[in-house]
């Protein structure tokens, strides 16, 4: 009776361990080439911006897309437009998945880049972004704290044309919301595009 008992704890065991790893084989860990943050609290998570048209916009605005989220400022001699131009090749590269993406500029410059500039400089890249500003100084302070971002004004020869140093790194959402990559500088538009469609599945 004794070993009877044991038998049928050892089947018991070996069916849960059984089904387990085929729940584990059905929901394979995705792979990424970018930093996985998954999970992170360290990050922002959300945000509370204006559109260039003064409409205020947040994560839940762009919930089912893969968002990715980039810090810069339109004056901005290379890292910017660099950026802009890979993820605007990133969108070529997805097809029909790229109205899965949605491209967001966030200006850590709100004193020069207006809500018109933004409006003419980011969809000249491609259509589909969307250029959004801190409302002051302050929510400008809040979203860079949030999301880890570093800015300085660097003094220029005169009091209009200082530059802007700020971190190049990007942020991706999943069509969830929930905050998944890191996305490093200048890395090719393939490997982000390749990220992308790890989220989108």
């Amino acid at each position: 009776m004794h070993l009877s008992i044991l038998s049928i704890h050892l089947v018991r065991i070996l069916m849960v361990s059984l089904i387990a790893s085929a729940l584990v084989a059905c929901s394979p860990k995705q792979s990424f080439k970018n930093v996985d943050i998954t999970g992170s609290k360290a990050f922002g998570t959300d945000f509370s911006l204006l559109d260039p048209d003064g409409k205020v916009r947040t994560l839940a605005d762009f919930k089912g897309k893969a968002v990715v989220v980039f810090f810069g400022y339109t004056q901005c001699p290379d890292v910017c437009p660099t950026t802009l131009t890979e993820m605007q090749q990133v969108m070529t590269l997805l097809g029909p998945q790229a109205d899965k993406v949605q491209v967001l500029f966030v200006t850590v410059d709100p004193e020069r880049d207006s809500a018109s500039i933004l409006k003419q400089y980011v969809p000249a890249f491609d259509s589909r972004f969307l250029g959004l500003r801190p409302a002051d100084e302050v929510a400008l302070e809040k979203v860079a704290k949030d999301f880890k971002i570093y800015y300085k004004r660097v003094p220029g020869m005169t009091p209009g044309s200082y530059t802007m140093d700020h971190t190049a790194g990007s942020y991706a959402f999943d069509p969830l919301g929930q905050l998944r990559l890191y996305i490093k500088h200048a890395q090719g538009a393939e490997t982000l595009a390749q990220d992308l469609k790890e989220l989108l599945k």
